[in-house]
């Protein structure tokens, strides 16, 4: 990878991204209100003495499932259109590597996803006040690590994709089976074994691994920084996976 082309094209993706607005909106907004909607909706649910409420556990496990749903719908639609557009060809007659691009890209967006889990965080914790036992820096960091992975999933699911609606028709097929299977809906110990094997090779079932941990413990535990980790790893694999994959063209 040379850093030369690699900083002008993260500079170059940064502002076509700055400059579209309802990207910026559907980025940093979309999942601040879809959180609030659930707020109301489980707002008046009476709380039995002693437990905590409803919404602060469903509200934390949102942190690890919206974040990676926007970016990875962003991040397909956003290099479909480099490609549909001709540009990515373009680009590839330069001295701009795959490597180079898919790199510039990750970088671009992951920005714009670390901007996004702080504002979905500021928002879950102090305007709707979610309580955790564990430290909010460290919900914060695997929401930030959640919307990364969604950012290299979506680039790797663009090299399979031939039009944005196409790409967007992934997110059912990528995005959905992980919502079911993440812990979301059951806890995972409670599912039957196939479907748990089957949740364990999804990068957001550790993101809410993770988050239930700091939502239970005080301390930072084991378990967090497994899960962490295998989610990093499955980011740094998708887009390892997305530069090899990556084509010129759609057609």
């Amino acid at each position: 990878m040379n850093p030369r082309t690699y900083l002008a094209t993260t500079r170059r993706i940064g502002l076509q991204l700055l400059a579209d607005r309802r990207t910026v909106a559907l980025i940093l907004l979309v999942p601040t209100i879809l959180l609030t909607l659930l707020y109301f909706l489980y707002k008046d649910v009476p709380v039995p003495a002693g437990q905590t409420r409803m919404f602060d556990r469903i509200a934390v496990n949102m942190l690890g499932v919206l974040p990676m749903l926007v970016m990875f719908l962003v991040t397909s639609v956003a290099m479909l259109r480099e490609r549909s557009t001709g540009t990515l060809e373009r680009l590839m007659t330069t001295p701009l590597r795959r490597g180079d691009l898919v790199a510039g890209y990750t970088t671009a967006f992951a920005v714009a996803a670390v901007v996004q889990s702080l504002i979905l965080s500021a928002v879950t914790f102090w305007l709707l006040g979610v309580q955790v036992e564990g430290s909010v820096a460290l919900v914060v960091l695997v929401a930030a690590l959640d919307s990364i992975v969604g950012v290299s999933m979506g680039l790797l699911a663009s090299a399979f994709a031939r039009t944005e609606f196409q790409a967007v028709q992934f997110m059912p097929i990528v995005i959905g089976p992980q919502i079911f299977l993440c812990g979301l809906l059951l806890p995972r110990e409670e599912m039957a074994d196939w479907l748990y094997a089957l949740s364990a090779l999804m990068p957001m079932s550790y993101a809410v691994d993770a988050l239930a941990e700091v939502r239970q413990h005080a301390d930072l535990t084991a378990s967090y920084g497994t899960a962490a980790a295998i989610l990093l790893g499955f980011g740094l694999l998708a887009v390892a996976l997305a530069s090899a994959t990556l084509r010129r063209r759609s057609g």
